[in-house]
């Protein structure tokens, strides 16, 4: 629990069954002001359903949705203090972006004075003011999500839910609208909730990261605890790469134990010399990939077993080539125990 913070949002045993198919179970998680939160998981997990309930376009089969402890479950999405960023954006596209960014101020019959100042002000925000007065479907991709993202900020929700709001756009933009959703956070300090499947985009993002798999959050915490302090075999390998070994191939001292030990491939150090780390294995190497920054090494080692060991370009040994016989190993504050 965070103290720091009040608690903004909270979700009491809520479930959504779809007929026979149960989609959401039992959820309680609480949601703390200026929290940015990302919902992760496989696809058909839940999280869709969990944000549009949280937003009142599902309603709940059970449980209660709270917002600065009003009962909100059964309100319709236009009379809760939330916004939605949808994954197709849903802008008009015979209107401009200020008369789309606008238009939910209209709508409220706000006057025109502080729809321009409002309006003004968030098209700054979202640096968008060169494009003010073009229609939307002249706009590429990024731009328009930058719109989507405006059109939700200028209401001023007390939690904005988006929707994999970056799903459609190619890597780089992609990273760079990341950073601009940082940037916007930081700006406002509002509270956003974001649905993703992707890992490397919830740690880069989220402050906080709820973990869904089968309808249910299995573990909830900061991205250093996700992805170093797994709590089961399914974070542990959903929040990036691991390398999975029995505990006794580590440790023969244990008997009849089915554990697993999970390192990272970051984790391992490997040489053609010696190393100087708590567990070693002798290897060959049977892979090398060069992924611009970062080389990949795939690793056999005794009984059949392979590592995936990862090492930035700055780390790279030229002597080091396909079927070069090679030291691996780890320390053991490197490893994870999973039973």
């Amino acid at each position: 629990m965070n103290l720091e913070k009040k608690s903004l949002l909270k979700i009491t045993n809520v479930s959504k069954n779809f007929g026979d198919t149960v989609a959401v179970k039992n959820i309680n998680y609480e949601i703390f002001s200026g929290d940015f939160v990302a919902i992760l998981g496989p696809s058909g997990c839940g999280k869709t359903t969990l944000l549009k309930m949280i937003g009142g376009f599902i309603e709940p089969s059970s449980g209660s949705i709270e917002i600065e402890n009003l009962d909100i479950t059964k309100m319709g999405p236009e009379k809760r203090p939330t916004n939605m960023v949808f994954q197709g954006y849903g802008l008009f596209p015979h209107m401009t972006v200020k008369q789309n960014i606008a238009y939910g101020l209209k709508i409220q019959k706000i006057n025109k004075n502080e729809i321009n100042e409002r309006t003004n002000e968030i098209i700054n925000l979202v640096k968008l003011s060169d494009l003010a007065d073009r229609n939307t479907e002249k706009l590429s991709g990024g731009q328009q999500q930058r719109v989507a993202l405006a059109r939700a900020l200028i209401m001023r929700p007390k939690v904005l839910l988006l929707d994999e709001p970056l799903a459609a756009l190619d890597l780089k933009l992609r990273h760079a609208m990341q950073d601009e959703l940082r940037r916007i956070h930081n700006q406002i300090g509002g509270t956003f909730v974001f649905v993703t499947h992707d890992q490397s985009e919830a740690l880069s993002l989220a402050d906080r990261i709820a973990v869904m798999n089968e309808g249910e959050i299995i573990q909830e915490g900061d991205g250093e605890e996700i992805y170093l302090k797994p709590k089961s075999f399914f974070v542990s390998n959903f929040i990036g790469e691991t390398n999975t070994l029995p505990r006794s191939f580590v440790e023969s001292t244990i008997d009849e134990d089915n554990s697993k030990i999970i390192v990272r491939p970051e984790a391992i150090k490997i040489s053609k010399d010696s190393i100087n780390t708590d567990i070693v294995f002798e290897g060959v190497i049977n892979e090398i990939y060069f992924l611009g920054s970062n080389i990949k090494y795939e690793v056999s080692i005794k009984d059949n077993h392979t590592l995936n060991i990862s090492k930035t370009s700055d780390d790279f040994d030229m002597n080091i080539k396909k079927l070069s016989k090679v030291k691996v190993g780890w320390n053991l504050s490197n490893q994870i125990s999973i039973q």
